[in-house]
């Protein structure tokens, strides 16, 4: 039997987007979002939502475009201290021992210690009650070499990403690889 928890913002797995922006002097800023995923194949693109007030919402839609970097476990220190701390306030890359690289292709920087990075022009906003979701077309993604395997491919295992538990406010390891998918459910 299931026990109803009410309506809650919980969904399993919940990621650890990093988002890069620029400020109005073109400082750059990060900020830890979970509210996001892919969101379309063609063009490829990925949402993310935030609420108006964070600095990161301002530096989005007078730039329009973003970074969303992918820490590695060994960074989760770094990646939620970003979180906590307002880039109004102070220099987050300084703070948290990164390094702020600018993108050649969107009007964002992205971390360059961080293993993954997709770099996205924003195309949408949706008012979506406390926050607005941007929709920002991939343009360009860029993985350390060290994560792809033979094919060129990101090597989750190598990766290393971790996600968010929202239900308790705890960060969690990616586990082990379970099957092939759209091959592991075929009956033949």
């Amino acid at each position: 039997m299931k026990k109803s928890l009410g309506a809650k913002t919980i969904v399993y797995p919940a990621p650890v987007f990093i988002i890069g922006s620029y400020d109005t002097e073109r400082r750059p800023n990060m900020m830890n979002a979970a509210w996001g995923g892919i969101c379309s194949s063609e063009p490829p693109s990925i949402a993310v939502s935030i609420r108006p007030e964070r600095y990161t919402y301002a530096n989005i839609t007078r730039r329009q475009a973003f970074t969303v970097n992918i820490p590695s476990v060994a960074l989760v220190e770094a990646a939620d201290y970003v979180g906590i701390c307002s880039g109004r306030d102070g220099d987050k890359f300084a703070a948290a021992g990164l390094t702020a690289v600018s993108s050649d292709i969107v009007d964002a920087p992205y971390v360059a210690e961080f293993p993954l990075v997709l770099e996205c022009a924003l195309r949408h906003e949706f008012e979506l009650g406390v926050h607005t979701q941007f929709v920002g077309e991939i343009l360009d993604v860029k993985a350390n070499e060290e994560i792809l395997d033979g094919r060129g491919m990101i090597d989750v295992a190598k990766l290393q990403p971790f996600i968010f538990s929202p239900g308790d406010s705890l960060y969690y390891r990616v586990g082990e690889c379970i099957g092939r998918a759209f091959s592991i459910g075929r009956k033949e």
